[in-house]
């Protein structure tokens, strides 16, 4: 028998670099499958991923941070998160609680004038500010008259979050459930094991390391009846002088990024992980269309 009141829909979480994207999509799924880290510009790509409720599915495309850019990975971010608007039911919009936000939002308002989903605004980080700073934000963010709701959340403590959930499910159509319900990503566990290296590169280095570094996963083995994964993977970076330093003294920032991915791996697939990681200089490759598409920025 089929069900006529159930909801399924896609929705498109955006905003400025480090608003807290992935740590609201990891709060609502319950799992990491995002990689966080207080530095900017941390997701490249867009991540898919899949809340299941009773009576609705909802899934969230969490997207690289909007912003002006002239580089050609810049360029390639930005445009993977513009493509998410045109292809969802909803858009939830994340926003700092600061004073004159809306200067800094230019660029996201101009591409939000002309979408034709329903937009939620979601004023995050309401843990930062006190509580009667919220009114006079959410009234000016009322007057732009681009947002059917407005919800202060926090995305680290999850305040909020129920709140949301009921508000999406009550936009969203009736639909089928186009993944499994034991489904919460689509992304390959071979990419899950890229990004979480990635991610504590860029939470373990400091200045331009992070954003010129990109991790090539070169083997993925799942060696049977042993409930052990072999993992392989390239950091590539642009010069000499950052492999040096992601190397470290006598290999101490390799051994230290390569241990922290490995405990964190070991908790996300439920097997013992043998981590090989490698350092390799590939010339300006942020700026090589060729690099990009093998590093999986289409």
């Amino acid at each position: 028998m089929i069900n006529n009141t159930f909801k399924s829909g896609f929705i498109a979480i955006i905003g400025r670099p480090n608003v807290g994207k992935s740590t609201l999509l990891n709060n609502i799924l319950g799992r990491k499958i995002a990689i966080i880290s207080p530095k900017p510009q941390t997701t490249r790509n867009r991540i898919l991923g899949v809340k299941n409720l009773s009576q609705a599915q909802l899934i969230f495309l969490d997207t690289p941070g909007i912003h002006r850019t002239r580089s050609g990975l810049g360029k390639r971010m930005v445009t993977t998160a513009l493509a998410a608007l045109e292809e969802v039911n909803l858009i939830l919009h994340l926003v700092e609680p600061e004073e004159n936000k809306w200067e800094k939002e230019e660029f996201v308002l101009e591409k939000l004038s002309s979408v034709t989903a329903s937009v939620f605004l979601l004023i995050n980080k309401i843990d930062t500010i006190a509580k009667e700073s919220l009114l006079p934000l959410m009234r000016q963010s009322g007057s732009l008259g681009i947002y059917q709701e407005i919800l202060p959340i926090s995305a680290l403590r999850g305040e909020g979050i129920d709140q949301l959930l009921d508000l999406i499910v009550g936009v969203l159509p009736r639909g089928p459930r186009y993944f499994p319900e034991d489904i919460v990503t689509d992304q390959m566990e071979r990419f899950l094991a890229a990004e979480i290296i990635r991610e504590k590169v860029f939470n373990l280095t400091e200045q331009e390391i992070p954003y010129s570094t990109a991790v090539l996963v070169e083997e993925f083995k799942e060696r049977e009846g042993k409930n052990l994964i072999s993992i392989r993977a390239l950091i590539n970076v642009e010069r000499d002088s950052q492999k040096g330093i992601i190397i470290g003294k006598k290999g101490r920032m390799i051994r230290e990024i390569g241990e922290k991915a490995r405990l964190e791996l070991e908790r996300l697939l439920g097997a013992r992980i043998f981590l090989d990681l490698f350092v390799r200089v590939q010339k300006n490759w942020s700026r090589d269309s060729r690099a990009l598409r093998e590093f999986g920025y289409q």
